[in-house]
């Protein structure tokens, strides 16, 4: 081997493992990049989740308040009905 050959390996090796050290130094935060928008679509989908909760939960509150309005309304009529029939059958 001749001194400038030693010379060059010595400078390859040297640069390969100071690449695979900037490799391994570099991939640590790479994940944490990765890692964080898996995180964000976590929270998009738990806050999601939430706001149709309380959809629900207001629409059941509508209904039912506009079931309540639709009962009472159909009440009040029978009622309504039922007076006029006995004034009508009083008659007689």
């Amino acid at each position: 081997m001749q001194a400038g050959d030693e010379t060059q390996m010595k400078l390859s090796y040297a640069l390969m493992a100071g690449a695979m050290a900037c490799g391994l130094a570099i991939s640590p935060m790479g994940a944490q990049e990765v890692k964080e928008p898996i995180k964000e679509a976590g929270r998009d989908v738990k806050d999601a989740t939430k706001a149709t909760g309380r959809a629900a939960k207001n629409t059941g509150k509508q209904v039912g308040k506009e079931t309540k309005k639709g009962v009472h309304k159909t009440a009040a009529a029978t009622e309504k009905g039922a007076d006029k029939i006995k004034e009508k059958t009083k008659d007689k």
